[in-house]
């Protein structure tokens, strides 16, 4: 594909990427509210097709990190490509976790819909334990922290190549940097909510806008060059 159809391919998938991942955010903590084991696997039955609508949401963001793992790579790799290699496969690596994420899911469901009524008490409220309080939060940091990492070097060389506007590159390395110190503090249990979810702020009001200005200018970078004033040596005598 040419530049500027990666660029608007990104773009596109940025503000997908977000569409689909907010409700299913939502729907899998619908499906899953309640305290205790045996609360969650009550909700999840009750809400079971919400909990499906969340797998195959979070199914189709696993390809969408694929995808901006290629076009992103396409559009920086110009600028470095060892580095733009790098975060090409972090992107990749997060799009994997995040299907060990839905695998999850999926195991949550099948537990709260006919695994409960298979196992006995005990091995229901042992499975419940490690689906609801442990894997799947763990799944998510090690998801996150990939696509912090593969973020932070996307942005830096959007920055350094003058690809987007520079205000929005600063404002993704910082985005990028902040979940990259903040999400092994997370995943060690030292960072807890509210600042768990407000750490996500400045990322979103960077990927929002960078896939709206992709979606509609396409790639700029070319048109800038060309617009550029050109240096004239003098002659020489």
């Amino acid at each position: 594909m040419t530049r500027n159809a990666n660029a608007r391919v990104a773009g596109f998938t940025y503000l997908a990427y977000i569409a689909l991942a907010f409700p299913s955010l939502l729907l899998s903590a619908r499906a899953t509210q309640g305290d205790g084991v045996a609360a969650k696997l009550a909700s999840i039955a009750a809400h079971a097709g919400a909990m499906r609508v969340a797998i195959v949401l979070t199914l189709i963001t696993c390809f969408a990190a694929i995808v901006l793992a290629v076009t992103l790579y396409a559009l920086t790799r110009d600028e470095d490509r060892d580095l733009a290699l790098v975060a090409f496969a972090c992107r990749v690596g997060e799009g994997f976790a995040s299907a060990i994420v839905m695998r999850t899911m999926v195991e949550q469901l099948w537990l709260g819909t006919t695994g409960s009524v298979s196992l006995d008490a005990a091995a229901t409220q042992a499975l419940g334990t490690l689906l609801f309080t442990g894997t799947r939060a763990w799944n998510a940091s090690v998801a996150a922290t990939f696509f912090a990492v593969g973020s932070t070097l996307f942005c830096w060389l959007l920055f350094r190549g003058r690809i987007i506007p520079t205000a929005l590159a600063c404002l993704g390395v910082v985005g990028s940097i902040l979940l990259v110190v903040c999400l092994p503090l997370q995943l060690a249990g030292l960072l807890h909510r509210p600042i768990t979810d407000l750490m996500w702020l400045p990322i979103a009001a960077f990927e929002i806008p960078l896939g709206v200005w992709w979606l509609i200018k396409g790639d700029t970078t070319r048109r800038a060059a060309v617009a550029a004033p050109i240096a004239i040596t003098p002659k020489e005598s």
